[in-house]
């Protein structure tokens, strides 16, 4: 039951990524990602999702929204 439950919640969730496939996706380095979150709080506009254990959480859509702002 226990299991399920868990299941049913994760599966609301929108799905995110993690920032080494941030980092892949972008053709980059994971630290130089995490080095901006920190110095800035974002990732050039981005604000990752901060889970308990510390790790972040980036949204699907993180390039388009990267490409979509270079353009404004």
């Amino acid at each position: 039951m226990k299991n399920n439950l868990l299941g049913t919640m994760q599966s609301h969730r929108p799905p995110r990524l993690t920032t080494e496939e941030l980092a892949i996706e972008l053709s980059m380095e994971a630290q130089s990602i995490r080095k901006r979150y920190s110095q800035t709080g974002s990732y050039f506009g981005l604000c990752p999702e901060k889970l308990p254990n510390g790790r972040l959480r980036w949204p699907v859509d993180a390039i388009e929204q990267l490409t979509s702002g270079a353009q404004k």
